[in-house]
This record gives C-alpha cells, structure tokens and sequence, in this order.
C-alpha cells in the first residue's frame, strides 16, 4: 500500500467499463480519486485494458471497484475472470461495488403483466426498452454501433451473483434488489466502514 494515501486518507476507486467520466459516480465515491478501465480508448480511459485480463495489473492498488451494467456483458466464465481480477486489484481492506440487471425480476414482470418479447417494460432516457432489451442487451445500441460487446451475455439474480462472487475468493458479500437491478458490495476483507450504509442490504456470506 502507497503509505502517502495511507497518511492522507486519499482513495482511489477503479470504474470498470463505465464508458465516461462523466457519468456520475455513487454519492459514497465523492471526493475519490476516479480512474476509469475501459476496453475502447475512445473513451479516454485512464487504463485501457480488457477486464478479463485485471490479473496482469500490479496488485492491491484500489480502495474500491465500482462496476455498474458491464459485467452481464459477459459470458459467465469470463464474468468469473473479472470478478477474479477485483480481488486481484483490490487493497486488502478494499470492496467491489457491483450492479447489474435482475434478470428474475424481469421474468416476473413479465409473467404479471403479460408481456411478450418485444413489448416495453419501461421507458429510459435513452427510450423505450423493450423485454428483449434486457433480456439480451439494448438493441439499439447494438445496431447503431454495430458493436456485439452491448449484447447482454449472461444474466443474474441477487443469489446467483453473490454465489459466483463468492467462488471467487470474497469472503463478505451484501446485496439487494432494486426495480430491475440486483446491487451488491463484496468485500477483500472485514466490513469497513467507509464503503456504504449497508442497513438496506441482506448479508449473504
């Protein structure tokens, strides 16, 4: 650990696939250092880099890792890898905050309200989306960019996310559900104080 953040206080959290800097972080980052990991420079990440491949980076270099609708990206084996590469990246005290969409809650507003595939099930800013949308990525998007990386690859509910965190070597996990989003902080080590209130949250492990 650098021992001038240790004195100052400083913390660094790592935002994976965020895409921009711009996008705002959680209220419980404000005041850390930003640095975002992106697979696409034009971005203007500050490390380009796969996030399969987080291992090759220096160890233990994070006070926290913030990955918000990057990791159903992935197929499941690769989803593990990137979780492997947080604990990899992560200070001994530090924690990933992971969101994702619920794709159990989805199935079940689906069924309740009687919805086919390409029926709407909200409206964003970005437009309405569609059960397919979620279900498999935002089509949209995958057709103006042409990039198949926005396809959703893999799905999760709060218990299958927390399992698959778990089998790769975090010890503490705590999550929840919100509307159409599963929301978990996993932790390298001990609970810390600093990463969030947590009083809205289940612990699984």
């Amino acid at each position: 650990m650098d021992t001038t953040d240790q004195q100052s206080g400083h913390k660094k959290v790592l935002n994976v696939g965020g895409n921009n800097k711009a996008i705002p972080l959680p209220p419980h980052f404000q005041g850390w250092e930003h640095l975002l990991l992106d697979i696409d420079p034009r971005g203007n990440p500050d490390i380009v880099c796969d996030a399969r491949t987080l291992t090759t980076l220096p160890p233990g270099q994070f006070d926290a890792v913030y990955c918000s609708h990057n990791l159903e990206h992935y197929y499941a084996h690769d989803a593990a890898l990137v979780l492997k590469g947080f604990l990899h990246v992560l200070k001994d005290d530090g924690f990933a905050h992971i969101r994702v969409p619920d794709i159990g809650q989805v199935m079940q507003m689906v069924v309740s309200r009687g919805l086919d595939i390409d029926d709407i099930l909200y409206q964003s800013g970005a437009g309405p989306i569609t059960v397919r949308d979620v279900i498999y990525g935002y089509g949209v998007q995958i057709e103006r960019s042409g990039a198949e990386f926005f396809a959703h690859k893999t799905g999760f509910t709060p218990k299958s996310l927390s399992l698959l965190i778990a089998r790769q070597g975090f010890p503490h996990i705590w999550a929840r559900a919100n509307i159409l989003e599963v929301e978990v902080f996993a932790f390298k080590g001990e609970v810390g104080e600093c990463a969030a209130d947590l009083s809205n949250f289940s612990c699984v492990l």
